[in-house]
């Protein structure tokens, strides 16, 4: 394969936003101001994903320029960046799209997770770790992620499993261990089906991280992923959940971690609502972990926190001094938007998800209104806008918002397959 070239059969297959590096920028109308018209009920009518946009998703060169908005790319850092990938900085100033497009959503995920291995050499949990976590389960929807990734994972756990047994439980490291086993575990489910053994060693390295309490490390500084041992033990709990057949065939030393485990989230008051919601979440894939009542209190919660527009803010699930150690507080209250936070991808994506999983029906009025956000809210770039808890830039957690997206409409039967 040729470095320096990405090849798409035609102009028609090229996601909007992405732009070979060398060509001319295409011409684009500006997209107009508020939300896309985007019926909900024709997303799933779109063109099938073709077999050259999957192939995309599968590349294993990619050179592509991401050329959008001169307006807000000046002066800012973009927010991906390789030898040969470029993704423009992320803004709450990008324009909305004319029309939800899957190609360029799964165009701006594949770049950015690609990006960040080449750049970084780790896995972090806001970038390829969310990769790996839900990409695998949208395969018949944008293709089979590119092995390159699987490898990068491999590498990673096979780096851990080397590591002195006490520099595991150090720091953040706990929650990695736990995102890379995820990730792995969730290819097994998603792409060959079957449980392999470079998951099993990942998931044993995983299982030797975990504290005493029964929880898994995190720092407490970089909401919402690395702000809470809540949050890396129930990424832990997913884990183990997805990888198939593990669950049913622990030894007993295994057996012990996985109730210890499960003591530790249904004794330990969640940090926050944006806690309750990973909890929901892991108990749909967990047997037994909560009872019907309380995963129905969750419920009502998260359907107590829809906006008017059919979104949902993940500002509105804690308290700013809840957030890990309380050391973003002074950011957030200062933030504009602080006394009405607007509805974000992130958010919207994540209730849509652990709804649906926890069986509330694509029918229903909170379902539907936040369909209809998601597809009239995707950004031109092909991602969906969250601003960032942390800093000012670069936002990165506009990634898993396009992640959580994607995965709720999939999950809602919205996405050609």
């Amino acid at each position: 394969m040729v470095r320096g070239r990405l090849r798409f059969p035609s102009e028609l297959h090229r996601p909007l936003g992405w732009q070979l590096v060398n060509s001319p920028p295409a011409k684009r109308s500006a997209a107009p101001s508020g939300c896309c018209r985007t019926d909900p009920a024709d997303v799933s009518k779109q063109e099938p994903v073709n077999e050259q946009m999957k192939m995309f998703n599968r590349v294993e060169c990619i050179a592509v320029l991401l050329v959008l908005f001169p307006a807000i790319a000046a002066g800012a850092d973009p927010q991906y960046k390789s030898e040969a990938i470029e993704i423009v900085a992320a803004s709450a100033d990008e324009p909305v799209r004319n029309a939800f497009s899957l190609d360029a959503a799964a165009a701006y995920l594949e770049g950015g997770a690609t990006a960040w291995n080449e750049t970084h050499g780790c896995v972090t949990c806001h970038t390829n770790g969310s990769y790996m976590q839900i990409a695998p389960s949208l395969t018949a929807v944008i293709g089979k992620p590119s092995a390159a990734h699987r490898e990068f994972f491999v590498q990673q756990a096979a780096d851990f499993q080397a590591a002195a047994a006490d520099a595991l439980k150090q720091g953040v490291k706990p929650t990695q261990i736990a995102y890379v086993a995820h990730g792995l575990a969730s290819w097994d489910a998603h792409v060959t089906g079957e449980l392999s053994e470079e998951t099993r060693q990942a998931l044993q390295v995983m299982l030797s991280a975990q504290a005493d309490n029964g929880s898994w490390g995190n720092t407490q500084c970089w909401p919402p992923f690395e702000s809470s041992s809540y949050h890396g033990s129930t990424v832990a709990a997913l884990a183990m959940a997805t990888a198939p057949g593990f669950l049913e065939q622990l030894n007993e030393e295994q057996a012990g971690h996985v109730e210890l485990l499960k003591k530790y989230l249904r004794e330990t008051p969640p940090p926050h609502d944006y806690g309750r919601v990973l909890l929901l979440w892991t108990a749909t894939q967990i047997q037994d972990l909560l009872s019907e009542q309380r995963q129905a209190e969750i419920i009502k919660m998260i359907r107590s926190h829809q906006q008017e527009d059919g979104g949902w803010s993940i500002r509105s699930f804690s308290l700013p001094d809840d957030w890990g150690n309380g050391n973003r507080a002074e950011k957030l209250r200062a933030e504009p938007e602080f006394n009405d936070p607007p509805s974000d991808g992130h958010q919207t994506g994540l209730a849509v998800m652990v709804l649906r999983e926890a069986g509330v029906a694509v029918e229903d009025p909170a379902i539907q209104n936040a369909i209809d956000w998601i597809t009239s809210n995707q950004r031109e770039s092909g991602r969906w806008w969250t601003r960032s808890l942390n800093t000012d830039g670069p936002h990165f957690i506009t990634y898993s918002s396009t992640l959580y997206a994607l995965a709720a409409l999939h999950k809602c039967g919205k996405l050609a397959e």
